[in-house]
């Protein structure tokens, strides 16, 4: 995996020796000799990573990396501060500006590849969910959170993976006061819990006792109801194999023991904004999804999904000899509703129209709001006969039952015209499905409204 990584620091000689490294792993390396050169070359060359020493004059990296973070533009990037700094405090505060890592130098190279690479994994992932939310928000279907990245991501359910007493205490006892923590010694109930418990975080201990915490994380990766959630493991000091291991395998974040309470908070938090960022992202893509093919009044399929839909069952009928139904309906007079009772009166009468509609299908059939007034009815494998009596069923659906409305007289009468048809063979198109509905529909309402007509094709 190849990615952009800036290389941050004051010194020349630090910065020509991780060019080096980071090239001969074939990463492509941009340098920056200060803070504001850094914050510049942010802008300028939108780098995947950012390494970033602390210890630098005018503005140090604590400064850097708030910066970085506060911007909504470049919150997401993720920086691994390397520096000779080695107090558990400056760990603390790395981590609290924002830094998804805090190395200490001499760095292990083979642990500071595997940790660029794994963010770099991670930051691709969110990297595609922000391109779809950017084309949902130019085509009007999501809206922009700018400060959703930087926002307090609050209380988060976590699930502790520790067989040493004594260790699951003490992450319990300093996570409690702001999760809800839940802790496990045994992988085989972990896992169980882990599917079926919607959990914000799990930590597991790769130290476990005749257990294998490495194998737990891959099978985690591996299912589906787990394959987001993130993982911050916990390793023993100096293990940098299994470390290394369990960055390959996807884990999101590490702590060394012994586990410094204030490191195991800032490192909690980190990766529940992280989460509640991507979860916000999915949940705007599938808006967007949803709006792409929704009808937003009447929660039914828009009329360009039923397009693509009906093709494509035209296309299977045609090959399988079974018959596609189609009925467009249409609300009697609907315009006097409107200009009677105002818009929303009318907007009320075709989501109610809508409801009634789908209650009154089977679940394989596809109901549209094909525009304005007019629906449709997709039906698959039935024949015309089936379609009409559906299609009177829904007729007298509507005109035997009033609808409510929320002005004097408090309920109207509706009714509807519709036109029916069905495929005709492997020489039929979608096209001329739709042209024989509307002509049966157009002598429905030609012959007086509130009835059915057939295709007499």
């Amino acid at each position: 995996m190849t990615a952009r990584v800036l290389v941050v620091d004051d010194i020349p000689a630090n910065v020509k020796l991780l060019e080096a490294k980071l090239g001969a792993e074939y990463f492509d390396v941009v340098t920056a000799g200060s803070g504001p050169e850094a914050l510049r070359k942010v802008e300028e060359e939108k780098p995947d990573i950012i390494l970033l020493d602390v210890m630098m004059p005018g503005m140090d990296g604590f400064e850097v990396c708030q910066r970085i973070k506060q911007n909504p533009a470049t919150a997401h990037l993720p920086v691994i501060m390397v520096t000779a700094l080695d107090q558990v405090s400056d760990r603390v505060q790395g981590l609290e500006s924002g830094a998804d890592d805090f190395l200490t130098k001499p760095v292990n190279d083979v642990a500071l590849f595997a940790r660029v690479r794994s963010l770099v994994r991670l930051k691709t992932m969110v990297d595609e969910l922000r391109l779809r939310q950017a084309t949902g928000e130019s085509m009007g279907l999501a809206e922009e959170n700018e400060n959703a990245f930087i926002e307090n991501p609050g209380r988060g359910r976590i699930l502790v993976v520790e067989d040493r007493e004594q260790s699951a205490l003490r992450i319990a006892e300093t996570l409690s006061r702001d999760h809800d923590v839940e802790v496990v010694g045994d992988v085989n109930e972990a896992l169980v819990r882990a599917k079926g418990g919607d959990y914000d975080l799990v930590i597991p201990s790769l130290s476990l006792d005749r257990q294998d915490g490495l194998r737990f994380c891959a099978t985690l990766r591996s299912l589906d109801a787990t394959r987001q959630t993130p993982l911050l493991v916990i390793v023993d000091e100096g293990d940098m194999k299994r470390l290394v291991r369990a960055l390959d395998i996807g884990v999101n974040d590490y702590l060394m023991r012994p586990v410094e309470r204030s490191e195991l908070v800032a490192r909690v938090r980190t990766q529940l904004r992280r989460k509640r960022y991507a979860d916000r992202l999915r949940h705007s893509l599938q808006l967007s999804l949803e709006m792409a093919i929704t009808d937003q009044l009447t929660g039914l399929f828009n009329r360009r999904y039923m397009s693509r839909h009906l093709n494509t069952l035209i296309s299977n009928a045609g090959s399988t000899g079974k018959p596609v139904s189609f009925l467009i309906l249409d609300i009697d007079f609907f315009k006097k509703i409107n200009d009677t009772y105002g818009h929303d009166v009318g907007d009320d009468v075709l989501r109610e129209f809508a409801n009634r509609v789908s209650h009154n299908v089977r679940g394989i059939d596809l109901a549209c709001r094909y525009g304005g007034e007019e629906f449709v009815v997709v039906m698959p494998d039935t024949d015309m006969t089936f379609a009409y009596m559906v299609a009177e069923r829904l007729r007298q659906s509507v005109a035997d039952i009033p609808f409510n409305i929320s002005v004097p007289p408090g309920q109207i009468a509706v009714t509807i015209s519709i036109g029916v048809t069905a495929s005709e063979g492997a020489a039929d198109t979608a096209e001329a499905l739709l042209r024989r509905a509307d002509q049966a529909l157009y002598r429905a309402k030609r012959d007086g409204r509130n009835r059915v007509v057939a295709d007499a094709a």
